[in-house]
């Protein structure tokens, strides 16, 4: 058991390492670094002949023969780059799709405290309107109200500082309305 799982991450250890190097090739062979020497390379090649150490026929077989090497493992390369960037670009889109749902989630739950505060403005407007009744209602009674008998009554808010208060918490109810609104932009 434990030979297995040595073996899996020894095997793991040199695809990573195989990945590394495949990355550092493919990056070097598009660089100018890299077209550098490769012209060197065949200007040396093709200066061979000419010296007379070589025969030209020769060097064009081993030129061929390097140059091929070259361009099926440079095909290699690419494709094992091409494969890693498709798995980040699935993953970085199911990244995306994700972060697109928990928008949705997020706009629903905003449409909803839109309608609770829509709903808290509706209540406050009643409660407005029902105050400016009471108020009415008091402008036109008669501000001497003397109790029936001569009996002491006890003391009590007077409804003008009930109708206050209630402004009061009208005004604050009315804040919060606004402080919430606010704060869904």
């Amino acid at each position: 058991m434990q030979q297995s799982k040595d073996t899996h991450t020894l095997g793991e250890r040199n695809r990573e390492r195989l990945e590394r190097i495949a990355d550092v090739a493919t990056r070097w062979i598009g660089s100018t670094g890299s077209l550098v020497v490769h012209t060197l390379l065949f200007i040396i090649a093709f200066s061979l002949p000419p010296l007379h150490i070589v025969s030209f026929d020769k060097m064009l077989l081993v030129l061929t023969t390097i140059v091929s090497l070259e361009a099926i493992y440079l095909a290699i390369f690419i494709q094992m780059s091409v494969n890693k960037n498709s798995k980040d670009i699935e993953e970085i889109q199911e990244d995306v799709e994700e972060i697109q749902e928990d928008i949705e989630e997020i706009q629903e739950d905003v449409e909803e405290i839109q309608e609770d505060v829509e709903e808290m403005q509706e209540d406050v407007e009643e409660i407005q309107e029902d105050v400016e009744e009471i108020q009415e209602e008091l402008e036109d009674e008669p501000e001497n109200n003397e109790p029936l008998n001569n009996q002491p009554q006890p003391v009590a808010e007077s409804p003008k500082d009930k109708i206050s208060q209630i402004q009061e918490l009208i005004a604050r109810l009315q804040q919060e309305v606004e402080l919430l609104k606010s704060d869904k932009k």
